[in-house]
C-alpha cells in the first residue's frame, strides 16, 4: 500500500515528505513541511502513529483495521486539539457505496423473516486480521438496520451474523453478502481487482482533509448516505 500510496499521490501532484517504516523514527521526522499524514500500518503501530500526529497539529487519514477498541480514545484526543482524524476500514470508493447499498437492503430483509443473512470475506494471506474491518463494518450496517445484535466467526446464534473469513493467495478483496431462504438466495458483493482503488480513496481523502477540523469517514468524503 505504501508503494501504491506514493504513486498514486505523485500522480495527483503530491510530494512525499516522509515515509515512516518503524514507530521510532517518528521522534526524528521534520513534520514541519507536512500537509497531510496517511496511516497504512499495522493494529500495534496505528494508534501511536495516529495519536503522533494528531498531538503535532497534522491532519491524518487511516485505513488501518483491527486497533478500534482505541478508536475512542483517538476520538476524544482529536476533539481536544481540535485535530482532524478520518478513518475508514475501506477507501475503494464502489466499496463505500456498498456500505450504503448493504445498509439500505438491510433495512429492507428486516421485515422478510424467511430469509437469513450470512457474510463472507476473502483477502489475502498477508492480511493480519480476521474478520477484516471491512467485513465488521458490513456487519454493524446489518445490525443497525435489523434484529440482528452481533457478528461472530465461529457459532452465530439465531440473532448474530455468521462471517466467514478466507484468507486465499493474492485476494485483494472481496466480499459478499448473503440472504439465504428455502426457496431462493439474495447475493450482493463487491470484489476489488487490485489495489488501485484503495490507494486512490486514500489520496482523495487526505486531499479533502486539508483545512478541515473533525472526525470523519468517507461518507463525509463522498458525501453519501
Amino acid at each position: 500500500m505504501g508503494q501504491l500510496l506514493e504513486k498514486t499521490g505523485a500522480e495527483r501532484g503530491h510530494s512525499i515528505i516522509a515515509k515512516i517504516d518503524n514507530p521510532q523514527d517518528l521522534a526524528t521526522t521534520d513534520y514541519s513541511t507536512i500537509d497531510v499524514a496517511i496511516d497504512f500500518s499495522t493494529p500495534e503501530a496505528a494508534f501511536e502513529n495516529i495519536k503522533w500526529c494528531l498531538e503535532h497539529q497534522i491532519p491524518i487519514v487511516s485505513g488501518t483495521t483491527g486497533w478500534l477498541e482505541k478508536y475512542d480514545s483517538i476520538v476524544e484526543l482529536c476533539n481536544t486539539l481540535d485535530g482532524a482524524f478520518l478513518y475508514a476500514s475501506n477507501f475503494s470508493l464502489g466499496m463505500n457505496i456498498f456500505f450504503e447499498v448493504n445498509k439500505h437492503l438491510a433495512k429492507m430483509m428486516h421485515t422478510v423473516k424467511e430469509y437469513k443473512v450470512a457474510l463472507e470475506e476473502i483477502h489475502h494471506t498477508q492480511k493480519l486480521d480476521a474478520p477484516s474491518g471491512t467485513a465488521i463494518t458490513l456487519a454493524e450496517g446489518i445490525i443497525e438496520n435489523s434484529a440482528y445484535i452481533n457478528w461472530k466467526l465461529v457459532g452465530a446464534a439465531e440473532n448474530e451474523i455468521p462471517i466467514t473469513a478466507i484468507r486465499e493467495g493474492e485476494v485483494p478483496g472481496t466480499h459478499t453478502i448473503t440472504y439465504a431462504s428455502a426457496v431462493d438466495d439474495l447475493v450482493i458483493q463487491h470484489a476489488a481487482h487490485n489495489r488501485n482503488g484503495f490507494a486512490l480513496g486514500a489520496i482523495i481523502a487526505a486531499e479533502w482533509i486539508l483545512g478541515k477540523n473533525g472526525v470523519f469517514s468517507m461518507k463525509d468524503v463522498l458525501n453519501i448516505g
